[in-house]
């Protein structure tokens, strides 16, 4: 991966201090989605990431809603298919779902039951990995289903918060980093 490249996704990553409450240094994609080359280079290093580490994939599932910017032109570069993985009460048909707890409560996931099948091979994608909680239960739904998470992708890891720690033995990439 060229460090030029890296710096063209990492220079699109705007810092927000105090959002959204105080104490917090949000980072936000917009300016990375606002330009095409920028966007075009982040597609290209993970899909240069995931060529080279998976020959194969069946799918990529995208987390609600930020992983749906990034896994469609991601699964379309690698030639497969792209599925949801939604807040509850989003997706029709038959669906298989999960709570899981947050920081202030909980949160539901749901993935429908025929999105994927037994033993495929499925990398799940999101803009961010802060405590990890909502790439776990999608880890989860996938499972339940009886595939494969083959690894777990992200633009950003927040480091400080631990979050690839839950994901236990699945494996993790994230092509940026801060703490």
């Amino acid at each position: 991966m060229s460090e030029e490249r890296l710096r063209r996704v990492r220079d699109r990553v705007r810092p927000f201090p105090d959002f959204p409450v105080p104490g917090v240094l949000f980072r936000d994609i917009s300016p990375l989605l606002k330009d095409p080359a920028a966007f075009r280079t982040l597609i290209d290093l993970l899909e240069d990431h995931l060529r080279v580490s998976h020959p194969r994939i069946d799918f990529i599932a995208g987390l609600d809603s930020r992983g749906f910017l990034i896994g469609p032109p991601l699964a379309q570069r690698l030639g497969i298919g792209f599925v949801l993985i939604r807040k509850k009460g989003k997706l029709p048909g038959p669906t298989e779902s999960i709570s899981y707890a947050l920081e202030y409560g909980t949160a539901e996931l749901e993935i429908q039951s025929d999105a994927v099948e037994a033993g495929q091979k499925v990398v799940i994608v999101d803009d961010l990995l802060a405590t990890g909680g909502t790439m776990s239960a999608a880890c989860e739904l996938v499972k339940r289903l009886k595939a494969e998470v083959l690894e777990c992708l992200v633009i950003i890891e927040l480091k400080l918060l631990k979050g690839s720690e839950k994901l236990k033995s699945i494996p993790f990439y994230s092509l940026l980093q801060y703490d």
